[in-house]
């Protein structure tokens, strides 16, 4: 018996890295999983290792910069494996460069994956989990804590990560919900 059986995961950027070693991680523990990347190879490989293994597991391409594909991920998830309990929070982008050279369109980009991303999805999650509860995890990185040269942009966009986590935890405890 697992400590997540019963459990519907979500997890962002679950092809590759930190999102499949994720995904992979909760299956072994019980949890359903639904896996999105934007890319699709990445996907299969993590998928064929969860079945592999036994587990539970779903997928869809996904764009996590696309507010509609929020709604879609989350309706998805609960038509194939149930109300999600767990969402990850994962996908993310490094974009470096010196600040003089950096170009604004690719400080967007980054700040759309990195952050706004994670916007979209804790909303998303809240809302299939306001009555029923549950744990949004969002992944941010040692660089959201101290600059480096050539990743002010990355810097940032994680650096708000933290801050943004701890403000919905708060409005979710005021708002009552489990």
């Amino acid at each position: 018996m697992g400590l997540l059986d019963g459990r519907v995961a979500v997890i962002t950027g679950a092809g590759s890295g930190i999102g499949r070693a994720t995904a992979e991680a909760l299956a072994k523990e019980g949890a359903a999983v639904f896996a999105t990347d934007i890319d699709e190879d990445g996907l299969k490989v993590t998928a064929d290792n969860i079945l592999s293994a036994g587990g539970r597991v779903e997928t869809m391409r996904q764009d996590v910069t696309d507010e509609a594909l929020w709604d879609k991920v989350m309706d998805e998830t609960v038509a194939r494996l149930g109300v999600p309990s767990i969402l990850v929070n994962n996908a993310g982008i490094a974009i470096g460069g010196a600040i003089p050279e950096f170009s604004l369109d690719d400080w967007k980009t980054q700040m759309s994956v990195n952050v706004d991303s994670v916007f979209l999805g804790t909303r998303a999650a809240i809302r299939k989990m306001q009555e029923s509860g549950g744990s949004i995890i969002n992944i941010s990185s040692v660089a959201g804590l101290r600059g480096a040269a050539g990743l002010s942009a990355y810097c940032t966009s994680k650096g708000a990560v933290p801050l943004f986590t701890k403000a919905a935890a708060v409005e979710c405890a005021r708002a009552g919900w489990p």
